[in-house]
């Protein structure tokens, strides 16, 4: 169904599942042998675990040189031999872990379904396990499930009718037009307040309503619509006549929205706050005073209406657009919506058009893991709190602590010796540095989710419950002070962030495993992997967003107007950078879409690589297979980002995703480095040393 789209800011992971009332559990700590059993009675077998990706030096590829084809030299022989498997549009470090994580989840959810008499947690996965995996049942149901709301849709014959199921359907978690939650004001992030964002795309950017590059993939989202529209009980006719209707629904919404590129280099934009008096002056057709008191509300002083244009083109589409061209609009969104929950030829039309038409995958996935993926948005940290305790080990986090207290080092001598930066606005750099809060693994309490009503009845059913249960909490917050242990992120996610609002760099479990961090593994190797991350995620605190907060994490300008032009400066030199890689035929990286990533991996390898010399400093090199520790860094880096791409995917990617390709990742904070060239006897002129005009140091 349409998930509530609660706001992610472009540098903020905003949480995106919640729980209710009642007080939150302390997390336990998680056990030290991996097999060992919890409470639940949930024990994990490590043999039927997926390989995880390690660097090898056999991995290397001699006929290559560093200092020119760097990519090549240490990931061409592996993207060669590792195709990309089916069911997946991509192949690299990062989704061989995922695999290794969701083994892990199914081990859990097949043991807590096993249990009919589960409660708390083990209760909520083993129900939706069960549920999702009884295809008998759900392909008995057919559409059956989502009739009452197609039912509803039909009757939507006015402005009035349609505005009021609107507000009906986001009281549910259900939203069409546009997101809504609580996020930290901009001005006081120690407060939660409502937000209102742009959404109603089917497609992943307003600018696929409008490039002619991307018009087949508009014409492919028009057969689309109107197959799901025929599945529903639409004529073929009819569908294809409403297909064309939400296809220009949507390029009008197209039009008044912003795009990635806009939304990821400009963080302003999500913060519009305005009075519940100003937000009905604007949008008279769709009063705001109505919608708060829909959701059970009290009347804020203020609240941000992000994007206020976007807004009042759909204000003044309830009053001129015709109620059938709404309803078609609707009903193919409610039916799109719920398709991955449905029988399978709505789960494999929604796969035919999402996935393989538009980034390429050959292969559905099997049910297990499209069941894991909606455990996931429903229930993450639910799931999380039993993969913790039999997959992560309080040593690697222990660990971990000291890799984030010698990046923090590190971070700090760094910042304290930039040529280009003022005394004044070094001074504030630094507060907000000691302002820091790292989180590691997963949460110092647990969620509670014991108001969720789950059963074995039916899957899509659950989907709804967790869907409402979930929005309500995230409501529950608004108004009041923000609770800073809460994770973005679930356990067992791989992938860490920065959140600028909170001013706290987050590690989930999941992450912490090679080529990433490996406890056993030498300096260079963690800290060329976990530690760059690390740095990438401190960086992201002064990169070109994440710099316009202040260290309590209000949006602020703690810059001298000279050091800001100079920071610019250095910033433009990046973006041109990787505006020059060539991603595919006809495409180059988006230095722009790409730049806050961009600063991030450039001072968060650097700031790896100095607190990696510290802490082997006056320890002789023990040259493992004839590589010295530098190049050992270096080439774990590398590893790290060694991935293939379908080439839909790369396109999509190349549009809306704010991280470079992973190729160009492995390659271009390295070639600004003087230490890299040093560390392969690299020569002035060569692709990978980057000198004078075209060198860029910022952090």
């Amino acid at each position: 169904m349409k998930k509530p789209q609660i706001l992610l800011l472009s540098l903020a992971i905003a949480a995106t599942v919640a729980a209710c009332a009642k007080p939150d559990e302390a997390a336990p700590a998680a056990k030290t042998d991996a097999t060992a059993s919890q409470e639940g009675g949930i024990t994990l077998d490590d043999s039927k675990l997926p390989p995880m990706n390690s660097f090898l030096a056999s991995d290397l590829d001699p006929s290559k040189d560093a200092c020119t084809d760097f990519g090549g030299y240490v990931n061409g022989k592996w993207r060669t031999a590792n195709e990309i498997p089916g069911d997946r549009t991509s192949w690299g470090a990062f989704e061989m872990l995922a695999e290794r994580s969701l083994a892990v989840q199914r081990q859990i959810a097949e043991q807590a379904a096993a249990d009919s008499n589960a409660t708390g947690v083990e209760k909520v996965i083993g129900d939706f396990w069960s549920t999702g995996m009884d295809a008998e049942k759900i392909n008995a149901q057919g559409i059956d499930p989502i009739k009452g709301e197609l039912a509803e849709i039909d009757a939507l014959d006015s402005q009035d009718k349609i505005a009021d199921f609107l507000r009906s359907s986001a009281a549910k978690g259900q939203f069409y037009l546009f997101g809504f939650g609580p996020e930290a004001d901009f001005k006081d992030s120690t407060m939660n307040i409502a937000y209102a964002a742009q959404g109603g795309l089917g497609l992943p950017d307003s600018t696929y309503y409008s490039d002619p590059k991307k018009a087949d993939k508009l014409q492919a989202y028009q057969a689309h619509v109107a197959k799901v529209l025929e599945l529903a009980g639409a004529s073929a006719e009819d569908a294809a006549a409403q297909a064309k209707d939400v296809v220009a629904f949507e390029t009008r919404l197209a039009k008044a929205s912003k795009s990635s590129e806009e939304l990821s280099r400009d963080v302003s934009l999500y913060y519009n706050p305005v009075t519940l008096a100003e937000a009905d002056k604007l949008t008279p057709n769709f009063p705001w005073t109505r919608f708060f008191e829909s959701q059970g509300l009290q009347a804020p002083k203020m609240f941000s209406l992000a994007i206020p244009d976007f807004h009042k083109e759909v204000d003044a589409m309830l009053a001129d657009v015709p109620a059938d061209q709404w309803r078609s609009y609707l009903r193919f969104h409610a039916v799109d919506g719920a398709s991955p929950y449905l029988s399978d030829a709505f789960v494999e039309e929604n796969f035919n058009f999402y996935n393989k038409a538009l980034r390429g995958q050959k292969e559905l996935k099997e049910r297990g893991k499209r069941v894991l993926g909606t455990i996931e948005n429903a229930a993450g940290e639910a799931l999380g709190q039993l993969y913790v305790d039999v997959a992560f080990s309080p040593e690697s986090k222990e660990r971990m602590e000291t890799l984030v207290s010698n990046l923090s080092d590190a971070l700090k001598g760094r910042i304290e010796n930039l040529d280009w930066m003022t005394d004044e606005t070094k001074a504030k750099a630094m507060e907000k540095w000691a302002a820091f809060t790292p989180k590691i693994g997963y949460p110092d309490k647990w969620r509670d989710w014991s108001g969720l009503s789950t059963s074995r009845d039916s899957y899509i059913g659950n989907v709804l419950a967790a869907m409402e249960f979930n929005y309500k909490w995230e409501l529950s917050k608004i108004g009041k002070p923000v609770d800073k242990t809460e994770w973005g992120m679930s356990p067992q996610t791989v992938n860490a962030y920065y959140n600028p609002l909170q001013n706290e760099i987050v590690f989930p479990a999941a992450i912490l495993q090679p080529p990433f961090f490996d406890a056993q593994a030498d300096d260079p190797l963690n800290y060329g992997g976990i530690g760059a991350v690390i740095g990438h995620e401190m960086t992201h605190g002064y990169d070109d967003q994440g710099s316009r907060f202040g260290p309590s994490g209000n949006f602020e300008n703690w810059w001298s107007d000279a050091d800001a032009k100079g920071f610019s400066g250095l910033t433009d030199k990046l973006v041109n950078q990787f505006n020059g890689y060539k991603a595919n035929d006809d495409e180059h990286v988006n230095g722009k879409l790409t730049l806050g990533e961009n600063i991030a991996d450039l001072g968060g390898l650097a700031t790896a690589y100095d607190a990696m010399k510290k802490a082997t400093e006056g320890t002789p090199d023990p040259m493992i297979d004839g590589m010295t520790r530098d190049q050992r860094f270096f080439a774990n880096w590398a590893t790290v980002w060694r991935r293939n791409f379908t080439p839909e995917e790369l396109k999509v990617r190349l549009a809306t995703d704010p991280h470079a390709p992973a190729n160009f990742r492995a390659i271009g904070a390295p070639s600004n480095l003087p230490a890299f060239a040093a560390a392969f006897e690299c020569k002035p002129g060569q692709p990978m040393v980057r000198q004078g005009d075209q060198q860029v140091i910022i952090w």
